[in-house]
C-alpha cells in the first residue's frame, strides 16, 4: 500500500478505543462550550450571538461524534 504523510494507512480500531475517543470528543466539545460561555459571559456577549458563532464547529464536532458511534455499533 502506498502510504504518503497525507494519507496515511487506516488501522483497524477496537471498541475500547473508539469509546476512548467519543468520551474524549464529548468531553472536549463540553469543554468547548463552557468555557466560550464563560469568557462571553464576562465580556458580556450574548448567548445567542456566541452560540451562533460555535455553530460550525460543534456542527463538525457532532459529524465526528456521529461516524465515531456508527463505527462503535458496526463492531
Amino acid at each position: 500500500m502506498n502510504e504518503t504523510p497525507e494519507t496515511p494507512a487506516t488501522e483497524p480500531v477496537d471498541a475500547t478505543e473508539l469509546a476512548e475517543a467519543i468520551a474524549e470528543l464529548e468531553q472536549y466539545r463540553e469543554r468547548l462550550v463552557n468555557d466560550t460561555m464563560e469568557t462571553a459571559k464576562k465580556a458580556k456577549l450574548m448567548k445567542s450571538a456566541v452560540m451562533a458563532q460555535l455553530e460550525p464547529q460543534l456542527a463538525q464536532i457532532d459529524a465526528m461524534l456521529d461516524n465515531l458511534r456508527q463505527q462503535q455499533a458496526a463492531l
